[in-house]
């Protein structure tokens, strides 16, 4: 592994500027004004993978965007790796909020990234941390030193739910076969603490509409005589959780696995501050689900949160008007056991049930995913171990994370494959938010420490 380090301390810079290549892309899968740019990044990949010396490099069509996947195989008997990652990111808004464009990237100081951080929208999530895996492969190649062999599938629809995803698995399992899955789409505890994910949570995202009159009303008419569906759709959200946090859906906690004191005193060795915690986020406490600490609530506990709400005038000035209609989106991230499918199916029958006459409600499902954890005694996890151990002079941390990668149970049942979460992006890196970006730190760290992972994953397989 010694030339392969070498040649990535040589090209560091020229990867941070074929990554700026990549991240100037604005392919943001939600939106179909954004499909030319999704097929524009595929393509950039897949040229990407072409140069450095995969093989079978193709953009795989599916009925939503393309999947990049591409090859090399140095042995047949050798273990192969399976590295997955997205290049769709999420959309910019709001605009406003970010300090330079969100597809201009540029490099920054920061307090917790004095070396500088790139910022752009999927500098972290997830184009800065997939990319980490082809800059490691090249050097790898650049001399021989690749000691198993690799294939690649990047997918363009992880923001949107990876639909076409699954049918692809399923349709190509021969193509995919592997020994492990390789990821990077989540992150670590700090630049001086490793952490391994090794646990993921579920999904469940619905979106409610309440109706009440069949039109837009004066409110100094008819305020105080029917239905504001804003004011009912706000008692309702209110009334999901109760004084302690607790989820008040009937059934919603049944099936919920209970980690036990020493799980959770393994949980608290992970170090983490109050006040840092509410110092970054300027809060003055925090809020939860009660009889758990912050950490567990935020990964090993269950949780619904309305993530936009909207209906009436939200114009400049004002405007007396009791809306016909109210929106809301509400996601739950769900912990093993959970079934996505379930959780839904009980929050529409019980937010129908606490709707008020005086209105209709409709409750339109949308993606979700399971839950999943990898073991730490099996020898992906030893090998990411010993990895982040030679990388940063430390063991890694092994930690539950708070997001969902749906997939990675998808791979699981498809595939028999499980998947290691070496993440390399901090909490602080505002993912899915304005002003996203990645230390260059983690970027070069990243393509360090993933060469090792097949090293030892090889050696550990012999």
């Amino acid at each position: 592994m010694e030339n392969t380090q070498k040649y990535i301390h040589e090209n560091k810079e020229r990867f941070v500027q074929e990554l700026f290549g990549i991240l100037k892309i604005p392919s943001i899968s939600a939106d179909p004004v954004y499909k030319n740019d999704v097929l524009k990044c595929a393509e950039k990949l897949a040229d990407n993978l072409s140069e450095i010396g995969v093989e079978k490099v193709e953009i795989c069509q599916t009925a939503g965007n393309p999947i990049v996947y591409g090859e090399k195989i140095i042995d047949s008997t050798l273990p192969t790796v399976l590295v997955y990652g997205h290049y769709d990111v999420q959309p910019a808004d709001p605009l406003e909020l970010w300090t330079s464009p969100p597809f201009e990237p540029v490099i920054k100081i920061t307090e917790i990234h004095p070396e500088g951080a790139i910022f752009a929208r999927g500098s972290c999530d997830d184009k800065g941390q997939m990319f980490m895996h082809v800059k490691a492969v090249e050097a790898m190649l650049a001399h021989n030193e690749l000691p198993c062999n690799v294939k690649f599938m990047i997918e363009g629809e992880e923001e949107v739910g990876s639909e076409n995803l699954a049918i692809f698995v399923k349709n190509n399992k021969e193509k995919l076969k592997a020994d492990i899955i390789l990821v990077s789409d989540t992150g670590m505890l700090a630049n001086d603490t490793p952490s391994v994910t090794t646990g993921l949570r579920g999904l469940s995202y619905v979106e409610v509409e309440v109706t009440g009159p069949n039109r837009d009303l004066h409110s100094g008419l008819y305020g105080g005589c029917v239905a504001n569906p804003i004011n009912v759709l706000a008692q309702m959200i209110a009334s999901l959780h109760d004084e302690n946090g607790k989820i008040t859906i009937p059934g919603f906690y049944d099936k919920v696995v209970e980690l036990s004191e020493e799980e959770r005193a393994e949980m608290a060795k992970a170090p983490f501050s109050h006040e840092e915690y509410c110092n970054a986020l300027d809060l003055n406490d925090v809020m939860g689900e009660a009889g758990y600490s912050t950490p567990e609530r935020g990964s090993i506990r269950p949780t619904l949160d309305v993530n936009g709400i909207w209906g009436g005038y939200t114009g400049e000035g004002a405007k007396t008007v009791i809306a016909s209609k109210a929106f809301a989106k509400i996601s739950m991230r769900l912990v093993p056991d959970q079934d996505p499918e379930e959780i839904t199916q009980l929050f529409k029958t019980h937010f129908e049930a606490i709707a008020p006459n005086s209105v209709k409600v409709v409750v339109k499902p949308h993606h979700g995913g399971e839950a999943a954890v990898t073991p730490i005694d099996s020898i992906g996890y030893k090998a990411a171990s010993l990895a982040y151990e030679k990388a940063f002079g430390k063991k890694p941390i092994p930690v539950r994370s708070g997001g969902s990668i749906p997939i990675v149970a998808m791979f699981e049942k498809e595939l028999g494959l499980k998947t290691i979460l070496m993440g390399f992006g901090l909490n602080s890196d505002a993912i899915h938010s304005p002003n996203e970006h990645y230390g260059l730190f983690n970027y070069y760290k990243g393509i360090e420490t993933i060469p090792y992972f097949y090293h030892y994953f090889t050696e550990l397989n012999a």
